[in-house]
């Protein structure tokens, strides 16, 4: 797969081919590869406001080493790639439009090297890719389609939760970084995103009918690890149904549980000035500011809970994915 800094964009197209051309395609900024805080991008922000934000943040950037480990290797059971995975990433960077987030996975993506040239290696990362824009996009298109896409060529189930974790965990972080860009007052949109449809939580009904559509763990065959989790999380009412699918990667699903009970969980539901934020957040990342975040200061909010409230919602935008990406509702 080639990167390439357009002139005059200013911005990474991320394509979905691999390339065999022998000349360095270096990413645009190679330095944000390095950070100290694999969530926040080195964001820098008050020390009480990140102590304050701590119960979430820590299992957040724990979710970056599990997500994009130091070293992986492939497996039968679990061949998504470092390359397969930063890709994934660099996609819903994109997609959310948010500059830090596209700069941090295009420079890490740069120098992996790419799948081979064949026939099929090349649709099936076209595959991801298109399956990531579109969850991140636009969640309505998803459907048995597109399931049976990713697993036409060839993904596991533990690819699956895995990719599907990464796509709404990265939509998440693109959301984070954008709500504390706007309260340090940094602009977000320095490249065109896509602009994203909001998806509240499924309403009770739909709770009732949703049916997992990837087989879940049985408890007969469960590892420790997974068993475990498994009995932690199923009795979350957010993750109760999920979490069989998602305890496949049980180190990864107890992280995700960790940000549902740190305490973010807020109501909004009468609040004209929050309802604009939120919605603004779900729609375009990419255009959230200070005019959003503000009013919320204006209206006596400290900047904490304002924090954790456009937090809540972004976590509820993960997982509503989740529930789309891995089940049907009647």
């Amino acid at each position: 797969m080639e990167q390439r800094c357009i002139s005059g964009k200013g911005h990474w197209y991320h394509e979905t081919q691999s390339s065999s051309s022998p000349t360095e395609v270096l990413p645009l900024v190679p330095e944000a590869a390095q950070v100290a805080d694999r969530f926040l991008l080195n964001l820098v922000l008050p020390a009480t406001l990140l102590a304050a934000c701590e119960r979430w943040l820590t299992p957040a950037r724990t979710l970056c080493d599990l997500f994009f480990p130091r070293t992986l290797t492939v497996t039968r059971l679990r061949t998504l790639s470092a390359y397969d995975r930063f890709s994934t990433a660099l996609t819903v960077a994109q997609v959310c439009g948010v500059q830090r987030l596209c700069n941090h996975y295009a420079a890490l993506l740069a120098p992996l090297p790419g799948p081979d040239s064949s026939r099929e290696s090349n649709r099936r990362l076209a595959q991801i890719t298109q399956y990531a824009r579109q969850l991140a996009s636009s969640p309505d298109v998803i459907d048995s389609k597109a399931q049976q896409g990713l697993d036409e060529v060839g993904l596991t189930v533990y690819d699956i939760v895995t990719i599907n974790q990464i796509i709404g965990f990265v939509g998440f972080q693109a959301r984070v970084v954008a709500v504390f860009q706007a309260l340090l007052g940094h602009p977000v949109r320095w490249l065109p995103g896509h602009h994203i449809q909001p998806h509240a939580l499924p309403d009770d009904n739909t709770l009732n009918t949703w049916q997992p559509a990837v087989p879940g763990v049985e408890r007969c065959q469960a590892s420790p690890e997974q068993l475990a989790s498994l009995e932690r999380w199923q009795e979350e009412p957010l993750l109760q149904q999920l979490t069989p699918v998602l305890c496949h990667e049980p180190a990864i699903l107890d992280q995700t549980g960790e940000i549902l009970v740190s305490g973010i969980h807020a109501e909004y539901e009468n609040d004209e000035s929050v309802k604009r934020a939120v919605e603004q957040l779900a729609r375009s990342p990419d255009q959230f500011s200070a005019a959003q975040f503000t009013p919320l200061t204006n209206a006596g909010q400290p900047p904490v809970q304002a924090i954790n409230l456009l937090t809540w919602s972004a976590f509820c935008g993960w997982l509503n994915r989740l529930k789309i990406a891995i089940g049907r509702g009647e």
